[in-house]
């Protein structure tokens, strides 16, 4: 795939992708990966599935190292689990503040993770989750994101926020009507016509098209620029990057920011 235009100061380059943890041959799938990230240099990189168990350095860790990104990983399993799952924020930038939080209910085992950076002087917080995932589970995520609004609102500090991540739901689903409110789906915004198949962020090889991996950018804050759809083919091999694509989205600041 091309490299999209190199964002110019006063934007922020943020990509989101669902690892599907180790399956489907990892060691084949994350060249595949890093090559993506290299041509495009996002600024921010929002990962969820991911995973590092016994004989298996966690997937974040080893992108970052690729990349030579800074990382921060959020997971329900403890430090010193042999298994941990969870989300993770990469970025080329300096790191100002790292959070997390899980969301309920907890026996579903999900996490808002925060990384505060220092994008070219300007301060901003990523958010990233991953929600509940069964068709029938409207009200879960419906009380998830009611967790996560509330932790924005605990730690955003009236600095510009974006979040980012998988949501197991389309832009428009009633469980995320109360996102809306403060935030702005940039692929919606850019694409309010798209079709189905070509906006699906699940796999095509593995599901039916639906777009639910998504970036949310903070009202009066920011101008879309782009959004697309990426690793959305097969490399020469035939290997896919995961059951998922990924979402590539550009934004503007609406204010200028520190000289």
């Amino acid at each position: 795939m091309p490299a999209t235009d190199a964002p110019e100061h006063g934007t922020l380059k943020i990509a989101t992708l669902n690892l599907y943890h180790d399956k489907d041959d990892w060691p084949r799938r994350r060249v595949q990966i890093v090559e993506e990230f290299k041509r495009e240099r996002p600024d921010v990189i929002a990962l969820q599935e991911v995973i590092q168990r016994e004989g298996l350095v966690n997937q974040a860790e080893w992108l970052a190292g690729q990349l030579g990104y800074a990382w921060h990983f959020v997971s329900t399993d403890p430090p010193g689990k042999p298994m941990r799952y969870g989300n993770a924020i990469l970025t080329r930038h300096p790191v100002l503040l790292r959070g997390e939080q899980r969301l309920r209910p907890l026996d579903d085992s999900r996490t808002a993770g925060l990384l505060r950076i220092d994008l070219d002087g300007r301060a901003l917080n990523v958010y990233v989750t991953h929600l509940h995932w069964t068709d029938q589970g409207g009200p879960i995520r419906a009380q998830q994101v009611a967790d996560l609004l509330q932790y924005i609102a605990a730690t955003s500090e009236g600095i510009a926020s974006i979040v980012a991540g998988d949501f197991n739901a389309t832009a428009d689903s009633p469980e995320l009507t109360s996102l809306h409110g403060g935030f702005i789906d940039t692929y919606g915004s850019q694409h309010p016509d798209a079709d189905p198949v070509s906006s699906s962020t699940l796999n095509l090889k593995y599901y039916a098209p639906k777009r639910i991996d998504h970036v949310f950018y903070q009202r009066g804050e920011f101008t879309p620029v782009s959004s697309q759809v990426i690793f959305n083919q097969a490399d020469a091999d035939g290997t896919w990057a995961s059951d998922h694509y990924g979402m590539l989205a550009i934004l503007r600041f609406q204010s200028a920011g520190k000289d």
